[in-house]
């Protein structure tokens, strides 16, 4: 075993400086006095726990000598996996990347320690270690060999999770990055991974795109629910299961797929997928959640019975959806931005709902709303919104609140990079300078 001379030298500089004992440290920094006397003849290793109590009892940052000890204990030594192991966790911990590539890339020529470096990112991940995780996941996806190794595919997947954000051009190359590697996860994974993907299409408006994928998704949950349904599984071992219980996804393929139709004006076929959802009498499984997500699959049904005959054109169903969203205060933004979005395809007034729910749209004005969804979706609605409400009130000569409106989607779609932000960017700038020039 080498000595460390570099982190060696600093501690003895450091007890001379203050002039203090080895035993007084010891006892400063709660190591035995023996083991530290060990550890400055080179005797033994220091463990990384200790070399923070070091730190600590020096008066300098945590990790100040990680990258001392990179060199002393990681490069110019041993690679020991319990010592590498632990300096991750702890420079994962302190965000310090840059120590965490130094050590990646020195060990990586050494296939065998590719397994140990996806646990590692895989434990970062469950304490959301984020960006730690990504750069181990990177590393291991690289150093894979077969392409078609569950491992590189899950290491992809966890990169697409960790890669989702505000920024829908990141979105777009993070979902295409990942999608080819989807089959290669483990079939219950796979379920999981597409109703991310199909999610990440949907709020980048990507239709062919969410009808692909909610099918893919709602075909392999058949299968996956009939196998378990199977006598001859019932009695077997619990085994691996989804995030959610398995009709969920089987039920939520025809979700997405009604809204595509929607999306499309297919309100036919669109009747044809709720009511699918909505009789879930068949689902076996049972339990809290079980019934949360049945009780929750109805109820959305019921309200996108009502959206899709307001959307092909029935006003007659006004009053009973702003019903529906006056008692679901988590839907407002949505389903505000559905009412909008049909009163001005078919020239609704819908007046009394917009003054109705006055305070709530302003809210929406000035913060972004929360709900189920996850953020990119809710920024993504959020600034529809506001777009469709420009142009509802432009429409009815409402100039000033109409602009108002209009320059908060211009603001809300560039903060998600949206195609339309440089459009509606120089709409506004018109119709401030018309609107000026009138004044």
């Amino acid at each position: 075993m080498k000595s460390a001379p570099a982190i060696l030298a600093e501690l003895e500089n450091y007890l001379k400086r203050e002039a203090i004992t080895k035993t007084q440290f010891a006892e400063r920094s709660g190591i035995h006095s023996g083991t530290l006397s060990n550890m400055i003849r080179g005797r033994r290793p220091i463990a990384i726990q200790q070399l923070d109590r070091i730190t600590q009892a020096m008066g300098q940052d945590e990790g100040f000598f990680y990258n001392l000890y990179i060199d002393n204990y990681i490069i110019d030594s041993s690679r020991d996996w319990r010592r590498i192991g632990a300096l991750l966790q702890r420079c994962a911990d302190l965000n310090k990347l840059d120590c965490i590539q130094r050590i990646v890339q020195h060990v990586m020529d050494n296939l065998m320690y590719s397994p140990m470096l996806f646990d590692t990112a895989e434990a970062l991940f469950a304490k959301d270690r984020l960006a730690a995780a990504a750069l181990l996941y990177e590393y291991v996806a690289e150093s894979e060999r077969s392409q078609h190794s569950e491992r590189l595919a899950l290491c992809h997947y966890r990169l697409f999770t960790i890669a989702l954000g505000d920024n829908q051009d990141d979105n777009l190359r993070a979902a295409d990055r990942f999608e080819p590697f989807v089959e290669r996860l483990d079939e219950v994974d796979q379920l999981d991974a597409l109703k991310e993907l199909a999610n990440t299409y949907r709020s980048l408006q990507r239709w062919d795109k969410v009808d692909e994928l909610a099918g893919k998704m709602g075909h392999k949950a058949r299968i996956q629910y009939e196998l378990q349904q199977a006598p001859h599984r019932k009695s077997e071992e619990s085994h691996k299961a989804p995030g959610r219980p398995l009709f969920f996804y089987i039920a939520y393929s025809d979700l997405l797929r009604g809204n595509v139709c929607d999306e499309l004006g297919d309100y036919e076929q669109a009747f044809i997928h709720i009511y699918r959802y909505a009789d879930l009498s068949w689902v076996k499984e049972q339990g809290e959640e079980v019934e949360y997500w049945k009780n929750l699959f109805i109820e959305w049904s019921e309200a996108n019975i009502c959206l899709t005959k307001l959307w092909s054109g029935d006003g007659t169903v006004i009053e009973r959806y702003r019903t529906y969203i006056e008692n679901h205060k988590e839907e407002q933004v949505t389903g505000l931005l559905n009412m909008m979005k049909a009163a001005n395809k078919y020239n609704f007034n819908v007046d009394e709902t917009l003054k109705y729910f006055e305070h709530e749209i302003e809210e929406s004005v000035h913060e972004l709303a929360e709900g189920r969804y996850n953020r990119k979706l809710a920024m993504d609605r959020q600034a529809n919104l506001m777009f469709e409400l420009a142009q509802y009130l432009l429409i009815r000569q409402d100039y000033d609140n109409g602009l108002r409106y209009l320059k908060k989607a211009v603001k809300d779609y560039k903060q998600i990079n949206h195609e339309k932000y440089k459009m509606l960017a120089v709409a506004a700038n018109i119709l401030q300078h018309i609107k000026s020039t009138d004044n």
